[in-house]
């Protein structure tokens, strides 16, 4: 049976005993949940095994790499640019980024960039790995590139090349990189254990990833066999260029090694964000209310950010999805705590989001990377949290 540790407060035990149910019956090995209510800490739990090879425990200070919940943090970052009047969503991106009007995108504005409309899922031609770790080759690239539709007349989801897009207008703007930008004016204040770019000091605390494969592979059974659900998704995962396929294959190679030190070093606000759930719900905590004494957008500003500027069918996911500016709003195949909430999910499970009704803030990270309609894990506990509010 594995141990739990860590603090419940009065009325949240809801939230612990799917916490222990998500080890016992749904596949964790090592995982942390927070959740933070009126700026103040009710739920901090963690347990299980942060390296399955070592048997090393996990413990209070594990690091998890959280995948695309990292958006999450990138978009915090340019809102605080928005808010102290150093960045224009409604302006063009060219206005900060000259090179990017390249091949008619002159007139696309920031906000489409944020919000997954820009059509900039893919590159004709992959950029080597190595040199899309340094940052620039990409941003070239990515400047450089055709869209995939007429931006704005629909929205896909940007898994990958959506850190470059938006954190090369963080970097032009602020002068800073998105990784440091987000170290010195986010995390350092509210002390967060959470690094976009990780110190070489910090990664022997960093959980190691365990990948599950799936009990059956959909791409592999007959089309006639498959649920007239899932047809269209299959047929895209099944064809090397649908728009499914490439945005995940914008380097080369396509795969990306995210336990590797190089990777884990690199500055990739899409995608390797690396931080505790503690530090990811802290963060939201601060989004909606202080946590002491910080305040990081103001009440117009959060209002502004978290208004919908997309939704319906995604291009990519081919799902329906949602957007605001950079944060992801509740479906029903990402339900949150209420219908104001905001936040983002990684590969895998983890989640982070603010719900300003309720004044909850969310994290949950793991290492046992699930995902698919199969995976409940943070589902479980965002229901528990809403049965703590009762």
């Amino acid at each position: 049976m594995t141990t739990i540790d860590g603090e419940v407060e009065a009325g949240f035990e809801p939230v612990r005993d799917a916490f222990e149910a998500n080890f016992s019956q749904h596949g964790d090995i090592g995982a942390a949940v927070c959740v933070y209510r009126d700026g103040r800490p009710v739920v901090d739990l963690w347990g299980g095994v942060a390296d399955p090879e070592t048997g090393r425990p996990w413990t209070r200070d594990t690091l998890q790499l959280v995948y695309s919940a990292t958006k999450g943090a990138t978009a915090t970052a340019a809102h605080m640019l928005v808010q102290r009047g150093m960045l224009d969503l409604d302006a063009p991106v060219a206005k900060y980024w000259p090179e990017f009007a390249a091949n008619g995108k002159a007139d696309i504005p920031v906000r489409w960039l944020l919000s997954h409309q820009a059509g900039l899922i893919a590159l004709d031609q992959p950029v080597p790995l190595n040199e899309a770790l340094a940052w620039h080759p990409m941003a070239a690239a990515l400047a450089a590139q055709r869209p995939q539709w007429t931006p704005g007349t629909a929205h896909g989801y940007h898994g990958r090349t959506w850190g470059w897009l938006v954190g090369e207008v963080i970097r032009r703007v602020s002068g800073r990189m998105p990784g440091r930008f987000f170290a010195h004016e986010i995390a350092a204040p509210l002390g967060l254990d959470f690094f976009i770019g990780l110190p070489t000091a910090q990664r022997q605390r960093v959980s190691r990833m365990v990948y599950q494969r799936p009990d059956v592979d959909l791409t592999t059974v007959p089309a006639e066999s498959i649920p007239e659900e899932f047809r269209e998704l299959v047929a895209a995962w099944r064809d090397p260029n649908s728009l499914s396929n490439r945005a995940y294959a914008v380097t080369d190679p396509p795969e990306i090694d995210f336990d590797s030190p190089e990777v884990q070093a690199a500055e990739l606000p899409a995608s390797n964000g690396i931080s505790t759930a503690h530090g990811l719900a802290r963060m939201y905590a601060a989004l909606i209310g202080k946590v002491d004494g910080i305040r990081l957008l103001t009440a117009t500003t959060l209002q502004a950010a978290t208004k919908e500027q997309a939704s319906g069918k995604d291009q990519v996911m081919l799902i329906p999805s949602r957007f605001s500016s950079g944060y992801m709003l509740p479906t029903e195949a990402n339900p949150m705590t209420s219908p104001s909430a905001i936040g983002h999910t990684g590969r895998g499970g983890s989640l982070g989001f603010a719900d300003v009704e309720h004044g909850i803030a969310f994290g949950y990270v793991m290492n046992n990377i699930i995902g698919g309609a199969g995976d409940v894990r943070a589902a479980s506990l965002v229901a528990a949290v809403r049965r703590s509010l009762v």
